[in-house]
């Protein structure tokens, strides 16, 4: 579809990626809104005030995480709808938990924020973002499959390969939670599961 047609009533892609970035950025707000403000005892003095910081380390490590998980996710996001020109109907309505999840990040951001080592709150957590991951790699096939990218198809292919290595990284943590305590360690290489198991699959697809 030429980009001077106008398209269909509710399929506009500026106000889909209008809405995404509104929606991104309340998530991204609220993750900061959920950390816990110091008492007027734990500011009593400087000692009561770094003790109060110290307990509440797992929080900020939590909020640091899923910002960065966040702003990842609408990079990408952004980068698709720059290549999308016009949507089709299932492309839209698979935004929905697509920014279902994003939304609801901050809850169990703030749980495992409590309790990271909790294997009940890194499964919250890794299934909130294993959901993300899986709604993204589908936007990214229906874009495909769908014709709505202006570019090279096997550019956003590849992409959505990316997007299904990083939702099977997030529930193999899932997994190894209730077996290691300290598997959050990997969501922090989310970003490389994505770059070279990408690669992978894209290469392996390619075999078939």
């Amino acid at each position: 579809m030429s980009k001077d047609v106008a398209p269909e009533p509710g399929l506009s892609p500026e106000r889909l990626a209008f809405f995404t970035d509104a929606v991104v950025a309340i998530a991204m707000t609220l993750l900061a809104v959920e950390l816990e403000r110091p008492t007027e005892k734990d500011l009593e003095s400087g000692r009561t005030l770094w003790d109060f910081l110290v307990d509440q380390q797992g929080s900020y490590l939590a909020f640091a995480l899923a910002f960065i998980l966040v702003w990842s996710a609408w990079r990408r996001h952004h980068q698709l709808m720059d290549r999308v020109d016009h949507l089709s109907q299932a492309f839209a309505s698979w935004h929905a938990p697509f920014l279902l999840t994003i939304a609801f990040l901050p809850f169990p951001t703030a749980v495992i924020g409590a309790s990271i080592h909790n294997p009940m709150a890194q499964t919250l957590f890794a299934g909130t973002m294993a959901a993300m991951s899986f709604c993204e790699a589908i936007l990214k096939q229906i874009a495909v499959s769908a014709g709505l990218v202006t570019d090279d198809p096997a550019i956003t292919r590849r992409h959505a390969d990316a997007s299904w290595t990083v939702c099977l990284w997030f529930l193999l943590s899932a997994a190894l939670a209730w077996i290691f305590t300290q598997v959050f360690v990997l969501w922090f290489f989310a970003p490389l599961a994505a770059a070279y198991g990408g690669k992978l699959t894209s290469r392996l697809r390619t075999l078939r």
